[in-house]
């Protein structure tokens, strides 16, 4: 019979969105572990226990895959970031060093990939796009206070003190501990939101 559409019950969905979901995990893990052309579809099925069909038949091409790993994580970044009040700056300080620590490893590969590899660029972009507007959101009021003219560089500077590349600087490169980049992070933030 020609034309019959394949319906899944249930019971067949939950165990396709689990595979799904369990290949995403193996793959987030392989992307973050090793260099994007040392990854294979192959060990990524290995590691999910399925077959290198069914990998393909959830996500095609292993750009495709990490396309849709790019989305997974930025989908957890932004649940976790959104959660802090607006005007907490310790807290929202505390929480983005908790997301650095969590998600930098993955998020410095992908921007090692933004020259070579296209299906990082979305997920790129939603994440500059992303960290703007949540900076916007937690120092809204302090900037609300500025002349129209320093509002745009206010903003720009606290996306800068925010920025992963600031958490590296402090964290890797300079090897402050945890709390230490987390107090460092604070005092430039606090810094620029001083009305004095």
């Amino acid at each position: 019979m020609t034309g019959t559409t394949h319906q899944r019950t249930p019971v067949r969905e939950l165990a396709f969105q689990a595979t799904r979901e369990r290949i995403l995990q193996v793959a987030a893990a392989a992307f973050t572990a090793r260099d994007y052309d040392d990854v294979t579809l192959r060990a990524i099925a290995t590691g999910a226990g399925a077959a290198l069909q069914t990998v393909v038949n959830h996500f095609g091409t292993k750009d495709q895959l990490l396309g849709a790993v790019t989305v997974a994580v930025g989908d957890s970044i932004e649940s976790a970031r959104w959660s802090v009040e607006p005007g907490n700056v310790p807290g929202a300080i505390e929480l983005l060093v908790d997301d650095y620590e969590r998600t930098a490893e993955f998020t410095l590969r992908m921007l090692s990939l933004e020259e070579r590899v296209p299906s990082v660029l979305p997920s790129l972009e939603r994440g500059r796009q992303g960290h703007e507007a949540w900076v916007a959101h937690v120092f809204g009021e302090s900037l609300s206070r500025l002349p129209l003219s320093a509002r745009r560089r206010r903003l720009l500077q606290l996306i800068v003190v925010t920025d992963i590349y600031t958490w590296k600087l402090l964290r890797r490169d300079k090897g402050l501990d945890r709390k230490q980049t987390t107090t460092a992070m604070l005092e430039l933030a606090l810094a620029l939101t001083d009305e004095t």
